[in-house]
């Protein structure tokens, strides 16, 4: 079964390309994006704040000029999630004591986009401290998921996700520490892209309570794009970068898979199972090998104990536990220890495995919740099971460092609701291009 699709709007470059072409202008492209949104945004509320005066008129002098070769976002309106700086807008991580926290300046990813073009158009809603598969808080409201009111686009860049499946905007910029890209791309039906630890620049998404003062690039957390083609996800990548990586271009015929859908942590659902093993079978029917078990993968389940200290450690900034325990600096160094470790032990695999496949969470879009998801449980082929589990699947990559790239490879019916599925597509750290060109070919051999 196709995945539900809900738009035909064009994307960035396509967008780029009508504009060059002369068949519309930046000011045409800004009012559209400002139209649909005012009209989607009654049932999805997506976009958190908006910056609509300032767009059109940065449009209107765009209108002007010719583009340049180094500009190939020009005249694309886009949104950036609220956790990112910018310049004359609050950045409040959902929090309503930083409400009228304004930003002085632009984050280092906003002023690449910036350049390359792009005109942002407003930020988009995330979950309190972006902790969470929901996207709601008491300053901007609750997101909705556009295939299905009732359920949550995903969290913490479930406004991004939001926003672009429904049409509003072709293109956003996320950050996911906790599947917080991949996890919306997933329950929207979208494409999204972690990346590699390191590769892009995190510089100006600081907590609001850092007072605007520049801090450290977080462990395990990362910035990536959605959207809704992989085209542009290799384009965002590609302007945003801070490493000059590039790709092998191995033919996928000669890719070796390992499909990972067992995980000691955390079961799937079978609405789950059933779109990625489907994908599995015809990456296989194309006749690429795709291995289901390994002698060669780490010990998933400390891998998993690890990345939740870490994470959780990274998140509270050392602050103590719930239990009143704090983390001292020798439980930092044995996790990073324990990280370079799990990080070497992936790197071994990947001599065997160009890719490994695995659902991006155990479930498909959950219904909304009055509290953080990961205060619950999840119900998975009828049984409960702790939410925080449901992590593992979003662990595999970011505890040791690797690029994943998520695409929608089908649905399932839940409830009587046509739910997107999208699959992951990881390879070793940087290598992001390949991850994004192995997964635009799945798409084209799973999707047609």
């Amino acid at each position: 079964m196709a995945y539900p699709k809900l738009t035909s709007k064009p994307g960035a470059i396509e967008t780029a390309a009508a504009i060059r072409a002369g068949e519309m202008s930046p000011s045409e492209a800004v009012d559209a994006a400002i139209v649909r949104i005012e009209e989607l945004d009654q049932h999805v509320n997506a976009v958190a704040v908006g910056d609509f005066e300032r767009a059109a008129a940065i449009a209107r002098a765009m209108d002007k000029q010719t583009p340049r070769d180094d500009q190939p976002l020009f005249g694309v309106p886009m949104t950036i999630k609220e956790s990112f700086d910018i310049e004359g807008l609050p950045t409040c991580w959902g929090h309503p004591e930083f409400k009228d926290n304004i930003a002085k300046s632009d984050s280092k990813v906003v002023r690449q986009l910036k350049a390359a073009g792009a005109i942002i158009v407003g930020k988009t809603n995330v979950p309190i401290d972006l902790a969470d598969w929901q996207s709601f808080n008491e300053v901007y409201g609750r997101t909705n998921n556009p295939h299905a009111h009732d359920r949550s686009p995903g969290g913490s860049s479930g406004g991004s996700a939001a926003a672009v499946a429904s049409g509003m905007v072709p293109i956003e910029y996320g950050t996911d520490i906790g599947g917080s890209v991949r996890v919306p791309a997933h329950f929207c039906g979208i494409w999204g892209h972690k990346t590699s630890w390191g590769l892009i620049s995190k510089q100006g998404h600081d907590h609001p309570m850092m007072a605007g003062e520049p801090a450290h690039d977080g462990a395990l957390s990362i910035a990536g794009p959605l959207a809704r083609n992989p085209d542009d996800i290799e384009l965002l990548v590609k302007l945003t970068a801070t490493l000059p990586i590039t790709a092998k271009n191995k033919p996928l015929r000669d890719c070796r898979f390992l499909l990972l859908t067992d995980h000691p942590v955390s079961p799937i659902d079978d609405s789950v199972r059933g779109p990625v093993e489907a994908a599995a079978a015809q990456i296989e029917k194309a006749g690429m090998r795709v291995d289901r078990a390994t002698d060669l993968l780490p010990d998933l389940a400390q891998q998993q104990e690890d990345y939740l200290r870490m994470l959780n450690i990274a998140m509270a900034r050392g602050a103590p536990s719930p239990d009143g325990k704090r983390a001292t600096a020798t439980d930092w160094f044995d996790l990073l220890d324990a990280q370079a470790r799990n990080e070497l032990a992936w790197e071994a695999l990947f001599e065997t495995y160009d890719f490994v496949l695995a659902p991006p969470a155990p479930v498909l879009a959950v219904k909304h919740r009055h509290e953080a998801v990961f205060k619950g449980d999840l119900e998975i082929n009828g049984q409960s099971h702790p939410a925080g589990g449901g992590l593992a699947w979003a662990g595999i990559a970011t505890f040791p460092n690797l690029p994943s790239t998520v695409l929608p490879v089908g649905s399932s019916v839940v409830d009587g609701t046509e739910l997107p599925c999208g699959m992951q597509v990881m390879g070793p750290r940087w290598a992001d291009f390949d991850c994004i060109a192995a997964a635009r070919e799945i798409g084209q051999i799973v999707n047609g």
